[in-house]
C-alpha cells in the first residue's frame, strides 16, 4: 500500500491571524511547495458523522480573491458530489447556484 502525505505550514501574527500559508507534498517524488492565501480543510469523520473543518485565510486576502477562492470551490464542490453520488439533479441545482454566485460576484459573465 502506497502512502502520500501533505504538510501544512501556517505563520500566525500577535494576534495569532494568519499571515502565510504553505504547504508541501511528493509529486512522483519529487517535493512541491506552495504559498496560499486560503485554504479549506474538511475530514468526514466515519463514526460520528461529523464534519471537522478548518478554514483559513491570510489578511491580504481581497475580498474579489475571496470571492474567486469560493467560486472555484464551490465548482468543484459540485463536480466531486455529482462523481459520488450521481444525483444530477441535485448537481444541476448546486451548479445553477454556482452560476448565480459567479455571476454575482463578476467572475464570469451574466448570461
Amino acid at each position: 500500500m502506497n502512502k502520500s502525505n501533505i504538510s501544512i505550514d501556517v505563520k500566525l501574527d500577535e494576534g495569532n491571524h494568519p499571515v502565510d500559508i504553505e504547504w508541501t507534498a511528493l509529486n512522483n517524488g519529487t517535493p512541491i511547495a506552495q504559498s496560499a492565501k486560503g485554504m479549506l480543510l474538511s475530514f468526514f469523520d466515519k463514526e460520528s458523522l461529523e464534519t471537522f473543518k478548518i478554514d483559513l485565510w491570510t489578511n491580504d486576502m481581497q475580498v474579489a480573491e475571496m470571492d474567486r477562492f469560493m467560486f472555484h470551490t464551490l465548482r468543484s464542490l459540485g463536480e466531486t458530489y455529482y462523481k459520488a453520488t450521481n444525483n444530477a439533479d441535485l448537481a444541476n441545482d448546486m451548479q445553477k447556484f454556482i452560476q448565480y454566485f459567479g455571476e454575482k460576484t463578476n467572475i464570469i459573465p451574466k448570461e
